[in-house]
């Protein structure tokens, strides 16, 4: 299977922030999610989880937290297995990233997501087939989910 981009834990996060300063970001975090044409894994989901229930200025309540990830089950997700912690020691290790960001590449390789949906990462990177876009950049530049 393979999704246009994979999204990291801080779209998800925006999309949900009530923070006056992160108007901005929410917007452009909410017509990445409209795309619907985009991967997760279960490390995305469970750092969503206790991020919004706990460290955003107001959190949600844990069910409004699960009623959002129900909503998010559709999209395909990575399962965090044996072979994912692998590759993402591996990419942890070739790219000098920490293990967790490793991860998360790994996970968009899994998926054959081109495109990995991230601030957490260096702007247009590639970490093998997987190139980091950071959407938040500049809200004035084109789409560049399309570009290869």
């Amino acid at each position: 299977m393979q999704v246009r981009c994979f999204l990291d834990t801080n779209i998800l996060v925006y999309a949900v922030s009530a923070a006056p300063a992160d108007a901005a970001k929410k917007e452009k975090a909410l017509e990445l999610i409209e795309l619907a044409d985009f991967g997760l894994s279960a490390q995305v989901l469970q750092e969503f989880y206790v991020t919004v229930i706990r460290k955003i200025a107001k959190p949600l309540t844990p069910d409004s937290a699960v009623a959002l990830l129900e909503e998010f089950k559709v999209f395909p997700t990575v399962q965090v297995d044996y072979a994912l912690i692998v590759s993402g020691i591996e990419v942890s290790l070739a790219y000098g990233i920490s293990y967790w960001d490793g991860t998360i590449v790994a996970a968009a390789a899994a998926l054959g997501a081109p495109v990995l949906m991230t601030e957490d990462l260096n702007d247009g990177q590639s970490y093998g087939a997987v190139r980091v876009v950071n959407p938040f950049r500049d809200a004035t530049q084109p789409d560049r989910v399309h570009e290869p």
